[in-house]
């Protein structure tokens, strides 16, 4: 049976009813762009009504009669005035047009997104927040997230950048290990490869997570707004130390940076540092860095165990005593610096007893560079010959009150070489480079309060001074200026910085024969004079105050 074609006015009608929707629709949006200024008045207007209207509703009864007499005057005014009505009216609907203006809409809770991340984040705490025995439990599977949750934020990629997080009293956030488990369990969920803070409030039982921005790498070697004494490691976050410094950042912007300064000499707690880190961390860097400033005011005695030729750009120049690659001549340098820090002590002493001041050539800085030095002890094992850093005892000991600073760094691989006596005297420490958390807690004595991330640039890493709180550093660059690799701007930053060169180097670091003497319990009387002595000076050089 063949089928009947159907009628037209069935066949045609949906597509005419659907022509009819898109003529009415595109009318609808013509007419709505047409009227839309006449819309925003007349919604200013009814906003600015409802508001008079509640202005009046809030106005005390009293004061509703002068208010109408005050508005009736103004009102008068303005009708007499020429032009008045006229401008009245164009300001009446310059203000309504303003009123009634569409304003974006604030978000005020999270979307779907991060609602879903949030609610995650919470039931991943659950077992580490919650006991069996707690009636109300703060986390629970299938509970509310908004009450443990109480500031959040999120990035443009969706990501959290901050969040503060409410926790019951009995959790012990006393104990490390606690605390380095929450910790680990929110930066594998926040995401990884950012750095994290978190920052513990045991008496308010908060916690406070925040990603940290990159520290700049733009600032490079530079002479440094500090006082004899105070040497700039690098830089910090704002927040963590009181002090800042005025640097020169990159395409010559002047501005002022929050500096990590270590102060030596007499009254510093910190004599003498220690670096460790990767190869390639910035560790060399480093003491290129604190060369360059120690230099102005006093001596530099460099020993490279590594012997790459580091320093070579520091071989003969004006303050530089000796830079030693090689086994005996480290051993020769290091000899003659016990010597010497014995006989600033002997010589500081005996002034002491006189009642005279410390001799100059006692007071000048004298700074000892290590770079490697467990290369140097297996080759000393080797040839069997003492370690060198035997020979750091005394000016790691008694350097502090003798003006001497030793300064050592090492590698990871070789930080078990390192002698008891510079482990132990050594309170400034520095990781630099790629680090787990265990190998950085070994170093600065404490865990960092931040997530430390597996690529870092070079001279990045922490520092602590003493028993202080651990701050995350970026080394200035200070890259060996005679490398090929080296940046023409950072290269002519080196090379400025440097001293002239003396008119002649010795080949080794001055050795000279030295006679240790006992000192005396007590004074002996001294020789009459037969010349008038010079008036008696201060007991003590002028300290510089403390920035």
């Amino acid at each position: 049976m063949a089928r009947r074609p159907l009628p037209r006015i069935l066949s045609s009608g949906s597509t005419q009813i659907a022509r009819g929707r898109e003529i009415a629709r595109t009318a609808a949006d013509s007419a709505t762009d047409v009227l839309h200024p006449l819309i925003t008045v007349s919604r200013g207007l009814r906003k600015l009504a409802a508001s008079a209207r509640a202005k009046w509703a809030a106005t005390p009864k009293e004061r509703r009669g002068p208010t109408l007499f005050l508005v009736a005057a103004c009102v008068l005014v303005v009708a007499l005035l020429p032009y008045g009505p006229l401008l009245a009216l164009v300001v009446l609907m310059g203000a309504a047009a303003w009123k009634g203006r569409e304003r974006p809409v604030a978000r005020t809770g999270p979307d779907e997104a991060e609602t879903a991340r949030l609610k995650g984040l919470y039931e991943a705490l659950v077992p580490y927040f919650s006991v069996p025995e707690d009636p109300s439990p703060l986390f629970s599977h299938g509970g509310d997230w908004s009450g443990a949750f109480g500031e959040y934020a999120f990035d443009g990629d969706g990501r959290l950048t901050r969040l503060r997080i409410s926790y019951p009293p009995y959790f012990a956030d006393g104990e490390p290990a606690a605390r380095a488990r929450v910790e680990q369990l929110l930066h594998a969920k926040s995401g990884r490869g950012r750095e994290y803070r978190f920052d513990w409030d045991e008496e308010g039982n908060r916690l406070v997570l925040s990603v940290l921005p990159a520290l700049p790498t733009t600032i490079a070697a530079q002479r440094f707004v500090t006082v004899p004494g105070e040497t700039v490691l690098g830089f910090t976050d704002a927040d963590a130390v009181p002090r800042t410094v005025p640097v020169l950042a990159a395409e010559g912007a002047t501005e002022d940076a929050p500096a990590v300064v270590w102060r030596t000499g007499p009254r510093s707690t910190e004599p003498h540092l220690l670096a460790v880190g990767q190869p390639g961390s910035g560790t060399t860097s480093l003491l290129r860095s604190i060369a360059l400033q120690a230099l102005p005011h006093g001596d530099v005695l460099i020993v490279e165990g590594g012997g790459t030729g580091e320093y070579a750009c520091l071989t003969g120049r004006a303050g530089v005593l000796a830079v030693e690659c090689g086994l005996s001549g480290a051993l020769a340098s290091l000899e003659w610096a016990a010597h010497e820090t014995e006989r600033r002590l002997i010589a500081a002493n005996r002034a002491r007893q006189a009642g005279l001041p410390a001799p100059e050539d006692t007071r000048r800085p004298l700074w000892i560079l290590l770079d490697r030095p467990g290369v140097l002890g297996h080759l000393a094992a080797a040839d069997g010959r003492p370690d060198p850093q035997e020979l750091l005892q005394v000016p790691l000991r008694h350097g502090r009150a003798a003006q001497v600073t030793v300064v050592v760094a090492e590698q990871f691989d070789s930080v078990d070489m390192l002698s008891e006596a510079v482990r132990t005297h050594t309170r400034a420490r520095i990781v630099l480079g790629p680090a787990a958390p265990g190998q950085i807690e070994a170093v600065l004595g404490v865990q960092p309060h931040t997530t430390p991330t597996p690529d870092v640039p070079a001279g990045r890493g922490y520092a602590r001074l003493g028993t202080g709180p651990v701050l995350r550093l970026q080394v200035p660059a200070t890259p060996d200026p005679y490398d090929d690799a080296t940046s023409d701007a950072h290269r002519r930053a080196v090379l400025d910085l440097l001293p002239e060169r003396t008119p002649a180097s010795p080949a080794t670091a001055p050795a000279p024969t030295v006679v240790i003497e006992k000192i005396p319990a007590t004074a002996p009387d001294p020789a009459p004079a037969t010349s008038p002595a010079p008036a008696p000076g201060p007991l003590h050089a002028p300290v510089p105050a403390e920035g």
